[in-house]
């Protein structure tokens, strides 16, 4: 079963969306019928290709390339986004980084170094915050809506790093501020996904990835798809607001 909606005249910017849940996330809010603005790092050149195939598909999407690490650079990107859109009734904060290829063991104290914690701060959490401050006068004007990307590290799951877990945990917290600071004109809320088939996570041994599908209830691992389904979900029910939901196939609970 999948999750459906109507968004004919509705107008979404996903950040970090040149693959993975992002990309998942331009494609089903693109097939509900929104015009999707798809954020990229600016020499990414799966952006392009990937607006350039599903404009052949028939959906309406652009590209909105920018960094959100980047102080001036998100806001700008944001404010492209939404001229090249008209307007703007859903931003999906979703660009991140792990900054490391393997997960960095928590003992390794060493390996958090200043320059490790600034690129995962300054993307997870910081440019989750810069995307949403520039988007907000036009979120306003819509009555519409924020979803951004947290995880299962940021409820106190081990993650990839400490970094990554605090910038997640962060995440949660700023989708209740900002609940309550754009409130009731604008929802805003967080999924956490657990163990997700991404390109990330794709290349790691079977085993390791093994025991986290051995310890959850649906035996499997999220898909892209999943995520993009519950982002989808939040972004058109009216009544919830500064919650983060657990995407996780039950991780943890068998």
């Amino acid at each position: 079963m999948s999750i459906e909606a109507n968004l004919q005249g509705k107008a979404v910017l996903v950040t970090g969306a040149s693959s993975g849940i992002g990309l998942a996330a331009v494609e089903l809010f693109g097939r509900s019928g929104a015009k999707v603005a798809l954020n990229h790092l600016p020499d990414d050149e799966r952006g392009p290709q990937q607006v350039a195939r599903l404009v052949a598909e028939g959906l309406d999407v652009v590209a909105a390339p920018g960094n959100v690490s980047d102080a001036q650079g998100a806001g700008a990107m944001v404010t492209v986004a939404v001229k090249e859109l008209e307007r703007l009734d859903v931003l999906i904060n979703n660009a991140g980084t792990a900054n490391t290829i393997e997960p960095v063991p928590f003992e390794n104290l060493d390996a958090m170094t200043e320059e490790f914690w600034d690129e995962v701060l300054s993307t997870n959490l910081i440019g989750s915050f810069r995307c949403a401050r520039a988007a907000a006068p036009h979120l306003i004007a819509s009555r519409g809506a924020i979803v951004s990307t947290a995880s299962v590290a940021g409820l106190g799951r081990r993650g990839s790093s400490i970094a990554y877990g605090a910038s997640k945990a962060g995440v949660i917290n700023l989708t209740q501020s900002l609940a309550k600071a754009l409130a009731p004109h604008v929802r805003v809320n967080a999924v956490a996904p657990g163990l997700v088939n991404t390109p990330w996570t794709q290349p790691w041994p079977q085993q390791r990835k093994q025991r986290s599908i051995d310890q959850s209830l649906l035996a499997r691992m999220v898909e892209s798809q999943d995520i993009a389904e519950t982002m989808l979900f939040l972004a058109c029910q009216g009544a919830i607001t500064g919650q983060t939901l657990a995407v996780d196939c039950g991780m943890g609970q068998v």
